[in-house]
């Protein structure tokens, strides 16, 4: 028989606040962070991040994580540990110390001594079970309200109304935290800033100026505004962008270069499949006219490319 103490943490969690950040995840989210991590200081209250999808709430977690561990934060929170664990491994039991018992019990137990760790739960509307089986938000209300547990939760707005909203004990627990999208000139902040990262995973780079760069970048965000997009894709800024820079770099990789240029961006708008066609038809012709120098100047015959 197996006694060893299972720590659920260790097991099913990763944490945040140990990671290698590049750059700073969460650009142009500083006020939305700094409330977090106000809600952060209440004894008897943790936090739910609220927002549409793909604008960026994992990256505001990730982004106080990355903020304790470069101590730009208040005193209080600088020895925290934000650890991120998936709802789903929460379910079932183990077997722990010779004894079988709930994952969530064990995590409640857990963290009861553990005060220092914050733990990040996405799609925590998950935790409210519809369905009538295990609740595990009940679970958790006794430690939430004691402050042995807290918490950073985060969910779409929809789900948010739909199965939050209906467990009012259980959301009393928190202060909602609303995250809107960005504006296009954030985004474009964002995407210079997270290039970086991006073409550190890909192993491609954009050769060009900031300047330069910039330009692709603003070409990206507009082409991908709000009344262009496919109706019901889930997917808003900054995500869509960055998911299209990742395309084009992906496009470069493919085809054995090291630099992501003109014509793989051109490939990526091409392949895009998140605005609607007669959009995108458009869009590639902006391109062609907005960077025809360039174009011309790389030697790229574009109509060959794709």
């Amino acid at each position: 028989m197996n006694n060893e103490k299972v720590s659920i943490l260790e097991r099913y969690g990763e944490n945040l606040t140990a990671k290698e950040y590049l750059v700073d995840p969460a650009i142009g989210r500083d006020q939305e962070i700094k409330e977090a991590m106000r809600i952060m200081l209440l004894a008897d209250k943790s936090v739910l991040l609220v927002g549409k999808p793909g604008i960026g709430k994992t990256a505001i977690v990730e982004g106080i994580a990355y903020r304790i561990k470069t101590k730009q934060c208040p005193m209080i929170l600088q020895n925290k540990q934000i650890i991120k664990i998936t709802i789903s491994s929460l379910t079932g039991s183990v077997n722990s110390g010779g004894q079988t018992e709930m994952r969530v019990d064990m995590l409640v137990k857990e963290l009861a001594e553990k005060p220092d760790v914050v733990v990040f739960l996405d799609e925590t509307h998950l935790l409210v079970n519809p369905e009538g089986g295990m609740d595990a938000a009940n679970m958790l209300k006794t430690g939430l309200d004691r402050g042995t547990i807290k918490i950073i939760g985060a969910t779409t707005s929809d789900e948010y109304e739909t199965y939050i909203l209906r467990d009012r004990a259980f959301l009393r627990r928190f202060e909602v935290v609303n995250i809107a999208e960005a504006d296009q000139d954030t985004v474009v902040k964002i995407l210079m800033g997270t290039l970086p990262k991006l073409e550190y995973r890909s192993g491609a780079k954009v050769p060009y100026q900031p300047f330069i760069t910039e330009k692709i970048m603003r070409f990206i965000v507009e082409m991908t505004s709000e009344f262009k997009r496919v109706y019901g894709i889930s997917s808003r800024y900054p995500d869509i962008c960055i998911t299209l820079v990742n395309d084009a770099l992906s496009h470069a990789v493919y085809h054995n270069s090291q630099s992501c240029t003109l014509k793989y961006f051109y490939m990526a708008i091409c392949n895009c499949k998140s605005i609607y066609e007669d959009a995108k038809v458009k869009e590639i012709e902006r391109f062609k006219e907005v960077f025809k120098d360039m174009i011309a100047s790389e030697g790229v015959n574009l109509e060959e490319t794709y």
